[in-house]
């Protein structure tokens, strides 16, 4: 009888356990998360397009994420590579250790209201016209978003969002890869606002900023100029000859400058100018050439008129080695999430905002928005200069482009920091987050896809000494943007 009891009684144990539903597959985790906090973050990034301060100076945009990231069971080191706003938060532990990295920087000239016209905000000269607001708030959303994923399933896996100051002109990735913050990272995601919604094969252009500055006498220009020595012409002689040297530069260089300081007054012969240059080419080595080719022309400018000049590195940055392999991984997952989900308000402020902007096809700059390129693109070349370049010298980086504003428009604009601030901006950084979630999950759980992402990485690297700072070996310009 007791057998006959036990039988049974195993027997319905079976079938109860047969009949419990399937355990949740944990990849929901994170991405229910998401879908739920719409309005935290929608706060956050609106918090920090307010807050529009340059770079360096970011100590509301920076603690605000910092202090997200505290409250959500990060680890948090802040003031790291001596750059007060620059912040490593950390997750987890073990391998894979994945990164991704914040942005908060404004620009200036670029204030505007949230409107789809031109409209400043009074008593505002900065502004988010390249996305910073939505980068860095992105950022904190997947690091977030991951860390509930690693807690559930309870994997090994270290999640960290690096705080980076200073993209614009600052270079303040550049000092944090000299302090060895990105040091151990399998894995960094990377992006950028666009208008469109794609992986980036572009490695863009690495890029020398530096300031020459010139000093001479002062004297009256018309009563006693042969007493003076003048700076201006010091600057002015710089320039022609490097106006001349660009026939004798790769077609590749690109050269630009302004005259930053040329004296206050005609009548009086200045003592001081000055003048900022940017070299850029798609090899950081290269640049380096040009740029010491200049620095001998400075020289010779300040002999020729009697002058003396000091230079002063303010960034440098290398090229994005593009890898492929990581890319394909985030790729499919952009397919996946797919382009933004606007609603019928947005969708008119987009058409309005394209109209105002000179567009000849405002749907068609919305559907750019909605829509994703399905493959990821053959490689390219061109473009602009990044301090993203610096950290994918030494791990690998993946670039990914998420629509934020109008095509037509581009970025470092008005437009930009218009939809940016609205919710239009929210649905794109929550649309990255996702990306990013998922593409680490699909890293977590299966470690040996960064097997081709590392191999890449060491065919495009090549035998390296280390990390060659583009900037020298100089301490982050705290106040570049004096």
């Amino acid at each position: 009888m007791k057998r006959l009891f036990s039988a049974v009684l195993f027997a319905a144990l079976c079938m109860t356990v047969a009949a419990k539903p399937a355990k949740r597959d944990l990849r929901h985790v994170g991405m229910d998360y998401l879908d739920k906090s719409f309005a935290v973050y929608d706060s956050i990034q609106k918090r920090i397009h307010g807050f529009a301060e340059p770079g360096f100076r970011e100590y509301r945009s920076s603690a605000t994420l910092a202090d997200f990231l505290e409250e959500n069971g990060f680890s948090v080191e802040r003031g790291v590579a001596e750059i007060p706003t620059a912040f490593i938060a950390t997750f987890g532990s073990g391998s894979p250790v994945i990164g991704v990295m914040a942005e908060y920087d404004a620009l200036p000239g670029l204030s505007q209201d949230t409107v789809s016209f031109r409209k400043p905000v009074g008593g505002m000269d900065y502004g988010h016209g390249c996305g910073h607001n939505l980068i860095g708030t992105a950022s904190v959303a997947a690091g977030v978003s991951i860390s509930r994923f690693l807690a559930a399933s309870g994997l090994p896996g270290t999640i960290k969002v690096f705080g980076c100051p200073a993209e614009e002109n600052g270079s303040g990735k550049a000092y944090m890869v000299m302090a060895g913050c990105f040091n151990g990272c399998d894995a960094v995601f990377d992006w950028h606002p666009s208008g469109g919604n794609r992986m980036q094969t572009t490695p863009g252009l690495a890029i020398i900023s530096a300031r020459f500055t010139f000093k001479g006498v002062s004297a009256h220009a018309s009563g006693a100029p042969w007493k003076g020595r003048s700076a201006l012409d010091g600057v002015e002689a710089f320039d022609y000859m490097m106006n001349m040297m660009r026939e004798h530069i790769p077609p590749s260089a690109r050269v630009h400058y302004v005259i930053t300081d040329g004296g206050k007054a005609p009548n009086v012969v200045p003592d001081q100018a000055q003048v900022l240059y940017y070299f850029r080419h798609p090899s950081g080595a290269e640049a380096r050439k040009i740029f010491d080719r200049a620095v001998l022309a400075a020289e010779g400018a300040a002999m020729g008129t009697g002058t003396s000049m000091e230079y002063e590195i303010m960034g440098g940055n290398y090229e994005i080695l593009i890898n492929r392999s990581l890319a394909q991984i985030i790729q499919d997952n952009l397919v996946r999430v797919g382009g933004l989900d606007l609603d019928s308000r947005e969708r008119e402020f987009i058409k309005e905002l394209a109209a105002n902007s000179g567009s000849k096809d405002p749907e068609k700059d919305l559907e750019r928005m909605t829509t994703v390129v399905e493959k990821l693109g053959p490689p390219s070349s061109g473009g602009g200069s990044t301090d993203v370049g610096n950290v994918s010298q030494i791990v690998p980086v993946a670039t990914l482009q998420v629509a934020t504003t109008v095509s037509s428009a581009g970025m470092h604009t008005w437009q930009q920091t218009a939809s940016g601030g609205t919710t239009i901006g929210t649905k794109a950084l929550l649309n990255v987050a996702r990306i990013y979630y998922l593409s680490a999950v699909d890293i977590y759980t299966d470690p040996a896809r960064l097997g081709p992402v590392k191999e890449e990485f060491r065919s495009k690297r090549g035998e390296h000494p280390g990390f060659v700072p583009l900037t020298g070996n100089r301490k982050p310009p705290l106040d570049y943007r004096d």
